[in-house]
């Protein structure tokens, strides 16, 4: 028997749910894998075009397991969180060699997979199998933690199982897979981070939090920590020809398996680097650092342009290289600062030394 909250939260979808995203078309269990991985800790906006692309250019599993990472995180490139796209490739392959092309329909099988967590498991075992299966992504998180008034921040145990008791408490045999992408939209489109449409809200009534004006204290927030800060040189080598020395960087770390300038630390030399590694540097240009944040860090930016008298095709220690022209991009992953610097290097003519 489905009860009220999933009755509520079913009747306010078919009225007012999400239909017409392109992942909700021509249903299937790789693309409602492949959009679940995209749409973790990014934005259905963001995320649209690069489902598109992808599918077009891969689209069954097998074609995604088939192709060089490079041509997979080519596609990623913005998107961040590059793991994700690491993990995506190496979960393809193994659907392939492991289980002939076709997802498992089990929340087990499915989470012993790369990048598959319990939750993106039961979306897809839910939305894809129609099966019942439940789900705790950030916007369920949210939906629940205020509607039961759970206190604490998610990432620790005792609310994180509280959560889960309560999303299966709530699952419905019948219509889960509808019931899944409600619970999504919900959190996505009413029960918002900071200003939540409590007055829209099919479940509002019986919201805790509401009845006590509290929403914006659940779910609790993460322990406060202040990230380190490093700091390093981008060497942006200049070829006379005009193309730009790209190093893939190691697979694992951040930035992992993705092209990116050649970094320094800030102690070091960029004039004895080159002279050392890559023979006269004709001039050196300084631009503004700018700081990048990842999850457990910022990183402070100097990008440096480098105006080589010759192109060196030495073999550097740690990654394979490529001289890299802009107004004819390979197709590689790119790390998202690099890109940009790129995009700025594009505006200016490779060839004239008054940009310099």
């Amino acid at each position: 028997m489905t009860d009220t909250f999933a009755r509520a939260v079913l009747e306010w979808f078919d009225e007012h749910g999400r239909k017409h995203l392109p992942w909700q078309q021509n249903i299937t269990p790789y693309r409602v894998w492949l959009s679940e991985i995209m749409l973790q800790q990014t934005q259905v906006t963001t995320v649209i075009p690069y489902f598109e692309a992808f599918t077009q250019r891969f689209p069954q599993v097998q074609d995604l397991a088939a192709a060089p990472v490079d041509d997979v995180l080519h596609l990623w490139t913005g998107l961040g969180y590059y793991a994700r796209a690491r993990n995506l490739h190496k979960c393809a392959q193994l659907v392939v060699s492991e289980h002939g092309g076709e997802f498992p329909d089990t929340v087990e099988a499915l989470s012993a997979l790369p990048g598959i967590g319990e939750s993106t498991a039961g979306a897809i075992v839910s939305i894809a199998f129609k099966k019942h299966a439940a789900i705790l992504d950030g916007n369920v998180k949210r939906v629940l933690a205020r509607y039961h008034a759970i206190e604490g921040w998610p990432g620790q145990s005792a609310p994180l199982k509280a959560l889960w008791q309560k999303a299966r408490l709530h699952t419905p045999k019948k219509r889960c897979n509808h019931y899944t992408q409600a619970m999504m939209d919900l959190g996505s489109m009413l029960c918002t981070r900071s200003k939540p449409a409590c007055e829209l809200c099919p479940v509002g009534d019986g919201c805790v939090a509401r009845a006590t004006g509290r929403q914006l204290d659940y779910p609790g927030k993460k322990p406060k920590k202040d990230k380190p800060v490093k700091q390093t040189y981008l060497l942006m080598l200049r070829a006379p020809s005009g193309e730009l020395l790209l190093q893939q960087r190691p697979p694992t770390g951040i930035w992992g398996g993705l092209w990116s300038f050649p970094e320094l630390a800030l102690d070091q030399s960029v004039e004895n680097y080159c002279h050392e590694h890559h023979g006269e540097a004709l001039s050196l240009e300084y631009w503004d650092s700018y700081r990048h944040t990842f999850s457990h860090y910022h990183l402070d930016i100097t990008p440096v342009l480098v105006q080589l008298a010759a192109r060196g095709d030495k073999v550097m220690e740690g990654g394979g290289t490529l001289w890299y022209n802009v107004h004819q991009p390979e197709a590689v992953g790119l790390a998202a600062p690099v890109k940009r610097l790129l995009e700025s290097l594009a505006q200016l003519d490779p060839l004239s030394q008054e940009t310099l």
